[in-house]
């Protein structure tokens, strides 16, 4: 058992349901990870027995069906699924952020006619804020709601990077509206977007085309939407109130800093213990390469890593939870646990040498997995402007 990314300090709750995680990762994940990854093959049985540990309504209060977890009780779950595959984690992560933020700003109406059923997988989430040509450029969106006489709207525009765009059924998407205030901020709404799961037209007026293709984060799907005069109610903007979508979207993106640190740590903690389980196999001038003084001292800063990830992204989750503002923390462990993973895994990338490079070794794998880690919920610079300008204005010096 591994010393690093310990559970101290957890509740027997806690600790009972992170354990059974990890045992389902060790048992069903990992032994069919890479050969579903290569084939780019959605993990079917592997999200049905992740509903059945109830990892679907982590977060949910009980009241609606969930078990009415923390938020570092989830982050702990994510950082062990991630480290079997990462993209077991991103079919989670999005359905997570809609349901959390249904928790915080969705009607009661809402609450009771969607988180039973997401609790239970049956409503599964995915959400947007991107389109192409605007990347982390949230303000400058063009997918707008027009409102219609009878009181309804109708939606035009392109949206992108959908994770779960194609099996996903209920989608939170931030559009353009004429109404909220003259702050380019304050007139954006949430509209929650009820669909078919697959691709083609799954709601008249939407359109999922095809899966994208990507470098890594393969089986999980991320799809683009299309808008052609797709109709919905008033009861479907997300709080019942037009105009505070960008604010909804970015407490869910924030929680999802949370989440996307601790799919970094389980990458980096993974590529970890491949590269000191290979170090202490592999000879060479006599001698396991573990006792190569330049192997040595790139596992101890390896290590070191993955333990100070961790403890940042542990740090955020507290926060949270205990409803203190946390953005500059969350913007900092996902920028140190994304950029210590990239170098954890090169650093077992290179220890490997030359098998590091073929497809039977599972770094190779983690090598196209850990590069997502630098762009998911806003890439390191964008997270360094949050932090810098958060700073700033604690740090504010006094005329």
């Amino acid at each position: 058992m591994s010393r690093l990314c310990s559970t101290e300090g957890l509740t027997d709750d806690q600790t009972e349901i992170v354990r059974a995680v990890r045992d389902y990762v060790e048992k069903k994940i990992l032994p069919v990870a890479t050969e579903l990854e290569h084939a780019d093959e959605y993990p079917q049985q592997i999200v049905d027995g992740l509903k059945e540990l109830g990892l679907f309504g982590l977060m949910i209060p009980e009241e609606y069906g969930g078990l009415g977890e923390s938020l570092l009780t989830y982050a702990l779950c994510v950082e062990e699924i991630a480290r079997g595959w990462m993209s077991v984690s991103g079919v989670i992560n999005t359905h997570f952020i809609v349901a959390y933020m249904l928790m915080r700003h969705g009607t009661e109406e809402q609450k009771k006619k969607y988180l039973p059923k997401m609790a239970t997988g049956e409503v599964r989430g995915s959400f947007s804020m991107s389109e192409p040509g605007l990347g982390s450029d949230v303000a400058a969106i063009k997918t707008k709601a027009a409102r219609n006489e009878d009181g309804g709207y109708t939606i035009n525009g392109q949206k992108m990077w959908l994770t779960n765009g194609g099996t996903s059924n209920l989608m939170a998407v931030l559009v353009r509206t004429d109404e909220g205030a003259d702050s380019v901020y304050k007139n954006m709404t949430t509209f929650l977007v009820e669909k078919q799961v697959g691709f083609g037209e799954t709601a008249p007026g939407l359109t999922i085309p095809g899966k994208i293709d990507k470098m890594g984060y393969k089986g999980v799907d991320t799809t683009e939407a299309v808008f052609d005069g797709y109709r919905t109610t008033a009861d479907q903007i997300l709080g019942g109130v037009p105009g505070n979508g960008f604010y909804h979207m970015m407490d869910g993106v924030e929680v999802g800093r949370v989440n996307v640190a601790a799919r970094a740590c389980g990458i980096a903690l993974r590529a970890f213990e491949l590269a000191i389980s290979y170090a202490q196999q592999r000879e060479t001038f006599g001698q396991k390469i573990a006792h190569h003084q330049a192997i040595l001292f790139r596992l101890a800063d390896m290590a070191t890593k993955v333990e100070a990830a961790h403890a940042m992204m542990v740090k955020a989750a507290r926060l949270k939870d205990k409803g203190q503002r946390n953005d500059v923390e969350a913007g900092m462990a996902k920028m140190l646990a994304a950029e210590y993973c990239n170098e954890v895994v090169e650093d077992s990338f290179r220890i490997h040498g030359g098998y590091g490079y073929s497809k039977e070794y599972e770094i190779e794998r983690l090598y196209r997995e850990a590069a997502f880690m630098l762009i998911g919920e806003g890439t390191s610079d964008i997270q360094k402007m949050i932090i810098g300008r958060s700073l700033l204005k604690d740090y504010q010096l006094q005329s």
